[in-house]
C-alpha cells in the first residue's frame, strides 16, 4: 500500500528498559528486565512544543504477542506508529505518546492481570510501567489523559484495567476482546486434551477411565502431562499449531484459575481423560469473563471518558458473541461506549486502530 504520511513526519523510536521489582522472581522465571519500545509524535521534537506533554496511550499486544512486534515492518501494511503517524498528518487526531510494553511469558503470554501462577502484570503495568514512562518522558501524566488499547487477549486486558484500575486509565479500546468464555474457550478443550494425552504415562489405548488412575484429575490437578508438554514446548524450536493452542489454554488456566498448591501452579477446567467439565474450577474462569464483571464494575465504567468496543462478525473464535453480550450488558448499565462490527474475521484487523485512535484522542485531549 502506499503511504500516505509525508517524508519527515514519522516521530521517533525510543526503546527503554526498566527493571521491574514486581515481575522479580516470577514463577515462571521470566525476566523481570524489560526492553521496549516508546513512540514520539513529530511534535514531541519540534521546537514549538519543547514545553508541551502529550497524551500517552498503551498498546497491549495480544497472545504470542510483545511489544516490540507491534513497531516491525509489515508487508503491504502499517505497522503502530506508522498508522498513528498519518492519522496525525492527516488531521484525523493529535499527536500522542505511544508505549508498547513487553508482557511476553513462558506460557505465551498473559491477560494483563495478576496471577500466582504467571505473575503480577496488573501491578507490573499500573504500578511500575506507568509511572516509570510518566518519569522518563513528557507526558499528561493523569488518567484523564492516559488511554489503553489492544487486540484479543490485548482487548480483554484494555477492558480489565477499565473496569478494575479506573484511577489509571481514562480511555479504553477494546479490539475482539476475549468475552463470553463458554463460545471462546470452552469449546477449544477437546483439542487440548488430545494434545495432552500424548504425554500420558503410562500411554495406553482410549477406553474406560478407572478410578485409580483418575486421582487428583476430577479436582483439576494436572498427573505430569501437562508438565511433559510444558518442557516439550519449551525445548521445541517449532511448536505445531496445535500445541501453540493448547499452550494458550494453559495460559488461560494459570490466569484465572491459579493455585498455589496445584502442581504447575494452576488448575484445569477439565479432567484431563475423561473430558468432563469440572464446575467449580469453569466457575473460576466465568468469574474472569467480562461479560460478567461488568455488574460490579458499573461505577468505574461509568468513569471511562472513552469506551470503545469492536469486533468482526466472522471472527473464528467466536468472539462476536462475547462482544455483543458485552455491549449489552453495558447498555443495561447505562455506561455509555461506542460498540461496532465489521466484515472481517480475527486476524489482520489493526486497520481498525484508524477508528478508536482518534476516538481514544478526542476524549483523552484535554
Amino acid at each position: 500500500m502506499a503511504l500516505k504520511r509525508p517524508q519527515g513526519a514519522e516521530g521517533r523510536l525510543v526503546w527503554v528498559e526498566h527493571h521491574s521489582r514486581v515481575l522479580a522472581d516470577n514463577p515462571l522465571g521470566d525476566p523481570a528486565q524489560r526492553r521496549f519500545p516508546v513512540w514520539l509524535p513529530p511534535q514531541y521534537d519540534q521546537p514549538a512544543f519543547k514545553n508541551r506533554r502529550f497524551p500517552v496511550f498503551y498498546d497491549l499486544a495480544g497472545y504470542l504477542g510483545a511489544g516490540s512486534a507491534r513497531v516491525g515492518w509489515k508487508p503491504f501494511d502499517e505497522n503502530v506508529p506508522e498508522r498513528a503517524a498519518r492519522l496525525i498528518h492527516e488531521k484525523a487526531m493529535g499527536p500522542v505518546i505511544l508505549v508498547f510494553p513487553d508482557c511476553f511469558t513462558a506460557l505465551g503470554g498473559t491477560q494483563y492481570i495478576n496471577s500466582s501462577a504467571i505473575g503480577r502484570y496488573a501491578d507490573y503495568l499500573t504500578r511500575e510501567i506507568v509511572p516509570f514512562i510518566d518519569r522518563e518522558f513528557r507526558t499528561l501524566a493523569s488518567r484523564e489523559h492516559r488511554g489503553v488499547f489492544g487486540k484479543s487477549s490485548g482487548g480483554y486486558g484494555a477492558i480489565v484495567h477499565g473496569m478494575k484500575y479506573p484511577h489509571v486509565w481514562g480511555g479504553v479500546a477494546n479490539h475482539s476482546g476475549d468475552a463470553y468464555f463458554d463460545f471462546v474457550y470452552r469449546s477449544d478443550w477437546p483439542n487440548t486434551l488430545n494434545v495432552l494425552a500424548r504425554y500420558r504415562r503410562p500411554q495406553s489405548r482410549p477406553g474406560p477411565v478407572r478410578a485409580s488412575s483418575a486421582r487428583g484429575l476430577e479436582k483439576g490437578l494436572d498427573d505430569g502431562r501437562v508438565r511433559r508438554f510444558l518442557e516439550h514446548v519449551w525445548g521445541a524450536s517449532k511448536p505445531a499449531f496445535a500445541e501453540t493452542h493448547a499452550l494458550m489454554n494453559l495460559c488461560m488456566a494459570a490466569s484465572y484459575d491459579p493455585d498455589p498448591r496445584a502442581p504447575n501452579g494452576f488448575r484445569l477446567p477439565f479432567h484431563l481423560d475423561s473430558g468432563a467439565l469440572i464446575p467449580g474450577r469453569w466457575a473460576r474462569w466465568l468469574a474472569q469473563d467480562p461479560i460478567h464483571l461488568v455488574a460490579g464494575h458499573v461505577p468505574a465504567l461509568k468513569s471511562l471518558k472513552a469506551l470503545f468496543i469492536d469486533c468482526g462478525w466472522r471472527d473464528q473464535y467466536h468472539i462476536h458473541f462475547g462482544s455483543r453480550q458485552l455491549s449489552q450488558a453495558l447498555h443495561r448499565a447505562g455506561v455509555p461506549h461506542r460498540y461496532e462490527e465489521f466484515d472481517d474475521t480475527h486476524s489482520g484487523i489493526d486497520y481498525r486502530l484508524d477508528r478508536s485512535l482518534p476516538f481514544l484522542f478526542k476524549a483523552l485531549k484535554n
